[in-house]
């Protein structure tokens, strides 16, 4: 129990609707990355590395005129934000790589493998078991992520290698949610993402010198879209979301990205989407509003009388 006195006064936590809304618009930006990826005419790593090297300037501008300073606010946690920067280096690394090797449905989904170790490292902080709704949930969204794996659950040896470059990356993309997540309960967005990306932009473009990829492009356009949509649009909603919802929302919110991702292949590559797609679809839809219904109502903080009104709430 909280003892409320003269000095403290109870603020309630804003309304989940906009940090879900910015989820959903977050991952629908971060579905179209694969098809920048194929259409860049520079290797993959470069790919990763323009798409964070190009958002940095405008990260770090948008937090100054915003009166929030990266670097004062991120005293402390130097050490998270490195791992964050140097995971998520890896992450971009892997899949874009695996990218050109699977399609764009697959990519997705096991590029987001984040959906269940996200959700199961919130239980594990929390030291709670999750409810019955939760639980089902995640049954569903695991069901929904297996039939969304088209050719990938045939093992076909055509998207094998690129499938596990993806899934790697989905492990990495969670330990930088992990990272985030911990940088979020103090950061901004704005300043975490800027600090995180500058991190990783030398791990890239390091990587991809020594593989000996073609690191300048003929055509910025989709280079500059990636910077935009995924880094700028995406990654910059999906910090914010971070800070306001739960690990479990999020995490089964990531299954979102191959829908998307699919329908693009559908049309710009032909890749077609079958029965056991549209069935997983679903299967995911569903899961997102048992567990949207399921979540308990965000509680009260205890802020100091006084305190300044422009502070990012967690």
């Amino acid at each position: 129990m909280h003892r409320v006195d003269a000095q403290t006064i109870p603020v309630p936590r804003p309304s989940r609707a906009l940090p879900l809304a910015a989820l959903f618009v977050a991952n629908i930006a971060l579905a179209f990355g694969p098809w920048f990826v194929r259409l860049a005419d520079v290797g993959p790593v470069a790919a990763g590395f323009w798409r964070i090297a190009l958002a940095v300037p405008v990260l770090f501008v948008a937090s100054t005129l915003l009166g929030q300073n990266p670097v004062r606010q991120a005293r402390g946690l130097w050490g998270v934000l490195a791992l964050g920067g140097l995971a998520f280096a890896a992450d971009l690394a892997s899949w874009h790589a695996g990218i050109h090797h699977t399609v764009l449905a697959n990519a997705t989904l096991f590029g987001n493998a984040a959906t269940l170790i996200f959700p199961i490292y919130g239980f594990v902080v929390a030291r709670s078991w999750p409810t019955r709704t939760q639980a089902m949930a995640l049954a569903m969204a695991a069901v929904g992520a297996a039939l969304l794996m088209g050719q990938s659950a045939q093992l076909s040896p055509q998207n094998l290698i690129g499938d596990l470059l993806c899934l790697t990356a989905g492990v990495l993309y969670a330990v930088y949610f992990v990272t985030m997540a911990r940088a979020r309960e103090t950061m901004a967005p704005l300043p975490a993402l800027a600090l995180t990306s500058a991190l990783g932009t030398v791990p890239l473009l390091l990587a991809a010198t020594l593989l000996g990829e073609q690191v300048m492009p003929g055509d910025w356009t989709p280079l500059v879209a990636l910077a935009v949509l995924s880094q700028l649009v995406g990654q910059g909603l999906m910090i914010y979301a971070l800070g306001h919802l739960s690990p479990l929302i999020v995490g089964i919110a990531l299954l979102t990205q191959p829908v998307v991702a699919g329908v693009i292949g559908w049309f710009a590559y032909h890749e077609r989407l079958g029965a056991p797609d549209i069935a997983g679809a679903v299967l995911v839809g569903i899961a997102l509003v048992l567990v949207r219904r399921g979540s308990p109502p965000p509680p009260q903080q205890l802020e100091p009388a006084g305190a300044e009104a422009h502070m990012e709430p967690r």
